[in-house]
C-alpha cells in the first residue's frame, strides 16, 4: 500500500471493521519499511540509548511516505486518534487505535493486537525529555522550553551583565566565534561559571562555530554613488583592484571559490535578502550581477554581510581553517563548553569531519561535547533523518532551525512549512529543536517587541529551546520570553493542545 488516498476510494472507511483492516495493512507496511531503513543506519548507531529513537524516526519516514488525511477523517467520529501526534511514538499510536478497533468489530483471532501499556506508550516523550536534560539541562522553575541567549562582547568585562540574563531565566549562552577573540571567550566561560556559584544554577554554554558563511569583503562604489538600485549591475570579485575609483559597484568576497561554482542565471542574495540578484555574465574580472531586487531608496553595500546562492549546491568544506583553529580552543576547554554549533552542516559527511576533528583534540577522558546542527540549506534539510543518524547515533545532539539563512535558501513562502516538518521529524528521532532567528527581535533591539513577534515567541512552545540574539534589551527581553513561554505551556506542549480551565471567560 503506498498511497493511502488511493486505497480509500476503495473502502468504506464508515465501517469499523474497514477501518480496523486498513490500519492493520498500514502498521504491516510501516513496520516492514522501517525496519528496512533501520537496518541501513544500524552500523552509525554507536549509542545503545538512541536504538529506539532511531527505530520510530525509521518508522515515522516509512509512515509519512503515505497520504493519510481521509483516514485520519474517518477515525475522528469513532473517537480515536487521528494520528495527528503520532510523532514521538509510531508504533504504540497505531497499535492503540488498531487494539480499540479489535474491540469495537470483535475481533478473536491470534493476529489480535493489545494496547500498548501506558510505559511503552509514553516512552517517546520520555526519551525527548532525557535528550532535552542532556543537552541544556534541567530548568529551575520547571520552565519545559529552554531559552539561549548570544551572548555580545559586553559579556567578557560585564559579570553584572551575564549573571542578570541567567537570573532573568537564561538556561543556555551561545558564544558566536564569527566574532571577538579566544581571549574574550574565556572571559565569557569564566564569567558564566561563576554566575552558576552565584545563583546556584546551571547554564550551558555553546560555541558556534562560523561554517563556510560567504560574505562581502570589501565594496568599491562608484562615487558619489552610495546606493545601489535595481537594474544597476555589481562586479562580484576574488579581491577588488587597488585603485579607488569605480565606475560601476564592485564588491569582493570571503570565500573566493564559490565564484568559480556559479553558472548565468544564478540566483544571488546579499544582506539577509535586502538586496537580489542574478548571474548576468561571467568574465575574467569576476562575476557579473544584475540587481533584481532592492527598496526604491536603494541599498547600502556594505562589507561583512552575507553572500546566498539558494539554487546552487555549493562545494565546500564544512570546517574552514578557522573554524580548525577555534575547535582547538573549544576542546582545550572541553570541562566547560558543553555544545558545539555546526553552520552549514549539510551532508552525514560534515557530521562525520567534526566528530574526526574532536576525536583527535580532545584530552584523554574529557568529555564529548554536544553537537548542535544548524539546517540552513535545502541539502541539509533532504537529509535531515542522515544527519541526526550519524550524530545522536555517537554522541548527544541537537538542531537548530536557522530560519535567517533557511528562509532565503528555500524561499520565505516555504519557511513555515519546512519548519514544522524540521519539528515533526525531529519529535520523532526524540531530538531536541532549537528555534532560532528573530525571536522577539524588535524588543531585544529597540525595547518594544511587534505584535506579531510575540506570537512568534509563543509558537516556539513547539521546540526545546528558544535562541535570542544580543541587543541593548536582552534582559528584558529574556524576562518577557521566560513568561511567554511559562504561560504558553498550560496551554500547548508541542503539538498537543493543554486544556487547562479557561479564566477569559
Amino acid at each position: 500500500m503506498t498511497n493511502m488516498q488511493t486505497k480509500n476510494v476503495e473502502l468504506d472507511l464508515s465501517d469499523p471493521c474497514f477501518l480496523l483492516t486498513t490500519l492493520q495493512e498500514l502498521r504491516q507496511s510501516v513496520d516492514q519499511e522501517g525496519r528496512e531503513i533501520f537496518e541501513r543506519w544500524k552500523k552509525q548507531i554507536h549509542r545503545q540509548s538512541f536504538i529506539n529513537s532511531s527505530l520510530n524516526l525509521a518508522y515515522y519516514l516509512a509512515l509519512r511516505r503515505h497520504d493519510l488525511r481521509e483516514l485520519q477523517a474517518a477515525l475522528m467520529p469513532w473517537g480515536l486518534s487521528s494520528l495527528g501526534r503520532i510523532e514521538a511514538k509510531v508504533l504504540p499510536t497505531l497499535d492503540a487505535v488498531i487494539a480499540t478497533l479489535q474491540a469495537v468489530c470483535r475481533t478473536d483471532n491470534d493476529s489480535i493486537i493489545i494496547h500498548p501499556p501506558l510505559d511503552a506508550f509514553f516512552e517517546g516523550d520520555r526519551l525527548l525529555q532525557q535528550n532535552t536534560e542532556d543537552l541544556f539541562g534541567n530548568t529551575l522553575d520547571n520552565r519545559r522550553v529552554r531559552i539561549m541567549v548570544t551572548l555580545p562582547n559586553e559579556a567578557a568585562t560585564n559579570y553584572e551583565f551575564l549573571r542578570d540574563i541567567i537570573r532573568q531565566g537564561t538556561n543556555c549562552v551561545r558564544i558566536n566565534c564569527a566574532h571577538d577573540t579566544p581571549v574574550e571567550w574565556l572571559a565569557m566561560i569564566n564569567n558564566v561559571k561563576q554566575a552558576e556559584l552565584e545563583l546556584e544554577s546551571s547554564c550551558k554554554i555553546l560555541m558556534d562555530l562560523s561554517g563556510p558563511k560567504t560574505r562581502i569583503k570589501s565594496v568599491l562604489t562608484p562615487s558619489p554613488k552610495q546606493r545601489i538600485f535595481k537594474g544597476e549591475s555589481l562586479l562580484l570579485t576574488h579581491e577588488l583592484p587597488t585603485t579607488i575609483d569605480s565606475e560601476f559597484f564592485q564588491a569582493s568576497c570571503t570565500i573566493p571559490e564559490v565564484l568559480k561554482q556559479l553558472k548565468i542565471g544564478t540566483i544571488v542574495w546579499i544582506d539577509d535578502g535586502r538586496i537580489g540578484a542574478c548571474v548576468e555574465s561571467i568574465t575574467s574580472e569576476g562575476v557579473w550581477l544584475k540587481i533584481t531586487h532592492a527598496r526604491l531608496k536603494g541599498e547600502k553595500l556594505l562589507p561583512e554581510k552575507g553572500i546566498n546562492f539558494p539554487d546552487t549546491e555549493l562545494h565546500l568544506s564544512s570546517l574552514t581553517e578557522k573554524d580548525q583553529q577555534d575547535l582547538d580552543f573549544i576542546t582545550t576547554h572541553a570541562n566547560q563548553v558543553n555544545i558545539i554549533g555546526y553552520s552549514y552542516v549539510q551532508t552525514p559527511a560534515d557530521i562525520q569531519l567534526l566528530q574526526q576533528e574532536l576525536a583527535v583534540r580532545l584530552p584523554e577522558n574529557s568529555p564529548t561535547p554536544a553537537i548542535v546542527a544548524k539546517i540552513e540549506t535545502p541539502l541539509a534539510v533532504s537529509n535531515l533523518p542522515e544527519l541526526i543518524i550519524q550524530a545522536a547515533g555517537k554522541q548527544p545532539f541537537g538542531i537548530m532551525i536557522a530560519r535567517g539563512d533557511l528562509a532565503l535558501e528555500i524561499g520565505y513562502q516555504r519557511l513555515a512549512e519546512i519548519q514544522e516538518e524540521i519539528l515533526w521529524l525531529c519529535e520523532a528521532a526524540h531530538i531536541p529543536v532549537i528555534w532560532a532567528t528573530q525571536v522577539l527581535e524588535n524588543l531585544v533591539k529597540h525595547g518594544m517587541p511587534s505584535r506579531a513577534e510575540i506570537t512568534d515567541a509563543a509558537m516556539s512552545e513547539r521546540a526545546e529551546c528558544v535562541m535570542l540574539n544580543k541587543g541593548d534589551y536582552i534582559i528584558e527581553a529574556v524576562a518577557i520570553l521566560d513568561d511567554v513561554l511559562t504561560r504558553m505551556q498550560a496551554h500547548q506542549v508541542k503539538k498537543t493542545p493543554q486544556l487547562r480551565a479557561l479564566h477569559s471567560w
